[in-house]
């Protein structure tokens, strides 16, 4: 199977679930957009695609015209079933494809946060093995509202919004359970992310952040683990059921 990846920026890349992916047998192609804003990448041929975050608002057209194509293309795979994964920036792109609004959220996360299922969380085929709550990494200051048709699977006390399910294929994330250490150290060594963190004038710091990673990353390793599988199965199955003989 061939999965067509949208990246904005060099910092922002698939993390663990690469892995899981390329251990599946998908063929992973990744479009930059940071470097080819006007790519026009073909879905046509591809089983999935996964949306990266990134430090742009999605109505941010006039600075990154390549905002404007991907949610063009992700209409286009939607009406075509293609199953769909986007983080953070993604799933605000995957909600204005789908006429949701993308608004900043009344508090910026940058850090870890508490994140908590849904009751509809409980038996959703991605999000089944979340507890009560979990803490989770974040760095974003825009929110998605809830595209019409899409069930609501999770929330932060800082953002009601935390995931989406739109029909059975297509996920939105705004927390990031694709980081690791070494990802989340990257991240806080990147000018722009010093610069951001400053200006919160308060914790979380760069120090308690690293403090933090310390206490939940194993944790959160082990249900992005969990997730990203369950997110490989889906695949799976899907693929298998378009491959059965017709009787």
């Amino acid at each position: 199977m061939k999965l067509l990846v949208f990246q904005h920026v060099a910092f922002e890349i698939l993390g663990t679930l690469n892995p899981l992916l390329k251990d599946a047998g998908f063929r992973i192609r990744y479009v930059n957009f940071g470097r080819h804003p006007d790519a026009e990448p073909d879905i046509d041929g591809y089983q999935g695609i996964v949306v990266l975050g990134g430090p742009m608002n999605v109505d941010q057209v006039d600075q990154h015209s390549h905002l404007a194509t991907e949610v063009r293309l992700l209409q286009r795979a939607i009406d075509r079933d293609i199953p769909i994964l986007g983080i953070c920036l993604g799933a605000q792109l995957i909600a204005k494809a789908l006429g949701a609004k993308v608004v900043p959220s009344r508090e910026k996360e940058i850090g870890w946060y508490e994140v908590s299922p849904t009751p509809e969380a409980a038996t959703d085929p991605l999000l089944r093995n979340f507890g009560a709550s979990e803490q989770i990494f974040q760095w974003h200051g825009d929110t998605f509202a809830i595209p019409d048709g899409a069930v609501r699977l999770a929330s932060s006390n800082g953002c009601d919004n935390q995931a989406f399910r739109y029909r059975d294929n297509v996920y939105g994330f705004q927390f990031h359970m694709e980081v690791d250490p070494s990802l989340i150290e990257r991240w806080l060594n990147i000018p722009s992310h010093q610069h951001e963190l400053h200006a919160l004038k308060g914790p979380p710091g760069a120090e308690e952040i690293r403090q933090e990673t310390e206490r939940h990353m194993q944790r959160l390793s082990e249900l992005a683990d969990q997730t990203f599988r369950n997110f490989v199965s889906l695949f799976g199955e899907r693929q298998l059921y378009r491959q059965l003989p017709s009787r």
